[in-house]
């Protein structure tokens, strides 16, 4: 590599796949080659090395270099180039290509000649919303040009000032606009579905290409989200008038109406997946809502038990109730049908050695700044996620968690301005609000992802769900009985902070627990 292209501070080392020398990339260390090609394909056991990496059909990356070198001076490389046991030789990085690399055609048996060319030969017409093939003459992506790439690479360089792109981020997004827009007409838009299978074998971003061209006002989204899918499948085989029903309900569960609120994505799919059994068994039967009893229903949610038997009594009478209301049906089945009461399940405080590993665990500043968050302020994954830099005030020692002001303790505070410090040092162009950010969300605006928030307490005991409710506990063993208290401290509604709180006087010892066997209380002095 050349010394053009290397930065202050680019570690160099061996790579752990392909053991070049040179300039590493990527968190495992790793030579820029072998990170695409880990990225590119799956894991596995390689036959060659015996070790368990990346494998390009059946092979990783150093046994496929190796297989080049005995394959020297022919044109494909054949399954015999592949030793298994064999020596490796070892290179620099940046120095050796795999080129073409897939199996050797075999032979044709017999020459043939070419077909002849009879009458003429239909030329292909351009077809509207189609991207171009982008073949070898297009490498060189700023040679394109058209209005439309012209509005769109400035907006990628107002975007790239803004947020900080470096130049590989300017280069490939210059590069999936030429792609998408090399052969556009005035007037045409793009479609999202072709964005994926035009960017993604090239390994370019889908997102930030979207985002560009949503910004021209030339992408038209004909994407189907994946809770549409699910919904036409699970209705599929329903009888159209009861498929017609259930369909408007979800779609005023999802969306709302005048007079109901519109429901969390998630809350709808967890409604659809609890009453959809029901739904398979009564289809087999009836042909309308309308014709289900208040004997299915019973019989239906009789064998069902504990959270299944709430939540989907809870779907069944939500969608009776709304058939009701609209007028689908003429009596609701579960009217005067009660589910069982929520048993109170007894939560105990998390053990010392459980907390001590969450700690442990806890590894980076953004780790341990989670942590925090979770267990002082008991504050759930998802508001963390969408904290942003406005929400603090440093200055007068406070925080916004959901729309609620609480007051920074010493260790929070501690670890907040141990992580702005890194972040301001690790990113310092980044246009991010969000508090918390990685490598992925750096050149973006959007917040980390759920999984890798929760990642590295996922497998302990003291999961930050866990470490959220603990807090909540300890807070109503400080104040028990006192569930105004906590609603007050963590902004919880009324049924939640009477659970705790009735937690709370479930675990407190009794004054008959409090007697000491010992001391004897004083005597009547009539009585021996």
């Amino acid at each position: 590599m050349s010394a053009a292209r290397l930065r202050t501070g680019t570690p160099i080392g061996s790579c752990p796949a392909c053991l070049a020398w040179g300039v590493t990339y990527g968190s495992a260390s790793s030579c820029r080659a072998c990170y695409d090609f880990t990225r590119t394909y799956p894991a596995g056991e390689c036959p060659g090395c015996l070790r368990f990496i990346a494998l390009k059909k059946g092979h990783c990356r150093a046994c496929w270099l190796q297989a080049a070198i005995s394959a020297h001076g022919r044109r494909r490389i054949s399954p015999g180039d592949f030793a298994p046991g064999a020596y490796w030789q070892l290179t620099l990085a940046g120095t050796s290509r795999l080129g073409h690399t897939g199996w050797a055609a075999p032979a044709p048996l017999e020459p043939t000649a070419p077909p002849g060319r009879t009458g003429f030969e239909q030329l292909e017409l351009f077809t509207a919303r189609r991207p171009q093939p982008f073949d070898q003459r297009h490498w060189v992506a700023s040679r394109i040009t058209n209005d439309a790439l012209e509005q769109t690479r400035a907006i990628a360089e107002e975007l790239a000032g803004i947020r900080g792109w470096n130049t590989r981020i300017i280069a490939e997004t210059h590069r999936a606009l030429a792609i998408m827009l090399a052969g556009h007409h005035r007037g045409d838009l793009i479609d999202s579905s072709t964005l994926s299978p035009a960017l993604h074998s090239r390994d370019l971003s889908v997102t930030r290409t979207a985002e560009i061209l949503s910004l021209a006002g030339l992408l038209n989204d004909d994407r189907t989200t994946s809770f549409t899918t699910l919904t036409q499948a699970r209705l599929q085989g329903l009888p159209p008038a009861m498929a017609q029903d259930v369909e408007h309900w979800l779609h005023t569960r999802l969306h709302g109406s005048p007079r109901s609120h519109p429901r969390d994505e998630h809350t709808v799919r967890m409604n659809l997946n609890r009453v959809h059994p029901l739904l398979r068994e009564w289809a087999s039967r009836y042909q309308h809502l309308r014709q289900v009893t208040r004997t299915d229903i019973t019989t239906a949610m009789h064998p069902l038990t504990g959270h299944l038997h709430r939540q989907t009594f809870t779907a069944v009478r939500s969608l009776f109730a709304h058939a009701k209301k609209t007028g689908r049906i003429f009596a609701d089945p579960t009217h005067a049908i009660t589910s069982s009461q929520r048993p109170l399940h007894l939560l105990t405080p998390l053990n010392p050695e459980d907390i001590q590993q969450a700690i442990t665990a806890a590894s980076t500043p953004a780790a341990r700044l989670v942590l925090a968050l979770a267990a002082v302020h008991a504050a759930r994954p998802r508001a963390i996620r969408e904290l942003h830099l406005d929400d603090i005030d440093l200055p007068n020692r406070c925080l916004s968690i959901t729309g609620r002001t609480r007051p920074l303790d010493d260790l929070t505070h501690t670890l907040l301005t141990t992580w702005l410090r890194h972040r301001a040092h690790r990113w310092p162009v980044t246009a991010n609000p969000h508090l918390i950010i990685n490598q992925q969300t750096t050149m973006s605006t959007k917040a980390v992802s759920e999984n890798w928030l929760t990642g590295p307490y996922r497998t302990l005991t003291a999961t930050l769900e866990r470490l959220r409710m603990d807090r909540h506990l300890e807070e109503a063993l400080t104040h028990p009985g006192d569930p105004k208290h906590l609603a007050a401290v963590f902004a919880m509604n009324d049924t939640t902070a009477i659970r705790y709180a009735a937690l709370a006087q479930a675990l407190l010892p009794t004054p008959a627990e409090h007697h000491h066997p010992q001391i004897h209380e004083p005597k009547d002095p009539n009585t021996p």
